[in-house]
């Protein structure tokens, strides 16, 4: 007796896999997803793709831009004037 496998065209595709969606992205970032509108309209956030009303990011992009932040902030730090000891005058 031979048991066969499913056909390809029978088993449900996952193409959001690597995908996440606005309302998930605010809650991970603890941020609001008017915020990421606003950073959306202003293009300074992580890119997007827009299915319909639905706004999705791909986890690499979001984790890239989450790096290029944290590099353009080392990056700021070390070009820096450095602080005089002594407090405010």
């Amino acid at each position: 007796m031979q048991t066969t496998a499913p056909a390809p065209q029978d088993e449900p595709l996952n193409l959001l896999a690597d995908w996440i969606s606005r309302e998930q992205l605010a809650r991970e970032l603890g941020l609001t997803c008017d915020t990421l509108s606003r950073w959306e309209a202003r293009q300074i956030g992580p890119a997007c793709t827009r299915v319909g009303r639905k706004v999705f990011y791909r986890r690499d992009t979001v984790r890239a831009w989450l790096l290029a932040q944290e590099a353009a902030r080392n990056a700021k730090a070390r070009h820096a004037a450095p602080r005089r000891a002594g407090g405010r005058r």
